[in-house]
């Protein structure tokens, strides 16, 4: 009874097409974004930095690919090189006496410039080619940092991150990283939000659904499919960038290797290709549900006085969120994001089932 669209009218067309049109949402909202600023204050600062630290990087990570894979239609398997760019670049312009300010804008520049290049080329073709082209990226970029030691500093290097400094402050606090984190992740929601809503989303959608009768309309489908790779590429490097200074605190190859990159499309194509909360709900998925439940089964061999082994308990949690990824997508192949659609548009219209036949 909360989501009733009976008695909301608009009279602009503004109010038309404002983002959240029923109040429940705007206040659902609210809430959200009250819990979000208040959170170092009710969680405790490991939960904190296992959990809901990665949870946010890695969800404006997913949004920049989602960008190019939900609303564009373009496959991406080199998005962990993307980010990797981003973070080899920001450390090293810091480390050189560059502000953490503008090396995070030299970061997303760099890797949209280097992304853009390999577009270029990568866009002639579609399909399982394009999604060989970019992981070609992938690997050409693996090869730079393993091979370049001026860029990584060798194939086992670890590049440690000076620390993060706003406006010549030091960041060390565990809630100022969160928050640093958290501004980050909200102007990356709020962008996508805005983006469906302007002409560019909608070109982009029409290059998704059909790019040759987007051409036909006057949609140049090359010059969007660009401009989408572009974005997803400043998002990713930015991300890649946070990413080190707020929670590994140090750079390694290993982080943006080929399997990153199929964790982060896995985390898009679980939420739902094309929704906003489906990254939020995708990430929360495939980065936090193999933890939580190595917890609980750890808890529960102890209860019961259980002998498992370390071996063992490291493969169950993959092998039961394995199992979960396949179930939900075999009964909802539109991901989690389908689900929470269905959820709300049911009580939309509760308790009156009839009026959705």
């Amino acid at each position: 009874m909360f989501y009733r669209q009976a008695g909301i009218h608009h009279t602009t067309y503004r109010g038309d097409r404002q983002l959240f049109p029923i109040p429940f949402d705007r206040w659902q909202l609210a809430v959200l974004l009250a819990l979000a600023l208040a959170a170092p204050m009710l969680l405790s600062s490991l939960y904190m930095k296992s959990y809901v630290l990665p949870w946010l990087i890695w969800t404006a990570a997913a949004l920049g690919l989602n960008l190019i894979l939900g609303w564009a239609g373009q496959f991406h398997f080199g998005y962990a090189a993307i980010m990797g760019i981003g973070a080899y670049t920001a450390v090293h312009a810091t480390r050189n006496g560059i502000p953490f300010e503008i090396a995070i804008v030299l970061a997303g520049a760099v890797a949209t410039l280097i992304g853009c290049a390999f577009a270029i080329t990568a866009l002639r073709v579609r399909g399982l080619y394009l999604a060989l082209s970019t992981l070609a990226l992938q690997f050409v970029m693996d090869w730079v940092i393993n091979k370049v030691p001026a860029v990584s500093g060798g194939t086992q290097a670890t590049i440690q991150a000076p620390p993060l400094r706003l406006l010549g402050i030091e960041v060390a606090s565990d809630a100022g990283l969160y928050y640093v984190v958290l501004v980050w992740c909200v102007l990356v929601t709020i962008f996508m939000l805005n983006l469906r809503r302007t002409g560019l989303g909608r070109a982009l959608v029409a290059v998704r659904e059909k790019d040759f009768a987007a051409a036909v309309i006057g949609v140049n489908s090359f010059y969007y499919k660009l401009v989408a790779f572009a974005m997803s590429s400043f998002i990713g490097g930015i991300s890649g960038a946070i990413l080190i200074f707020t929670f590994y605190h140090a750079v390694t190859p290993e982080q943006f290797a080929v399997n990153v990159s199929i964790q982060v499309l896995a985390m898009v194509i679980v939420g739902g290709l094309g929704s906003v909360i489906g990254c939020y709900f995708g990430v929360a998925f495939i980065l936090l549900l193999p933890g939580i439940v190595a917890n609980l089964i750890f808890a529960g061999a102890q209860a019961l006085d259980l002998k498992i082994g370390i071996e063992l308990l490291a493969h169950i949690p993959s092998f039961l969120y394995g199992i979960l990824i396949i179930g939900f997508l075999l009964f909802e192949p539109m991901g989690l994001a389908k689900i929470y659609t269905n959820m709300r548009n049911y009580l939309i219209f509760w308790p009156f089932g009839y009026a959705r036949k």
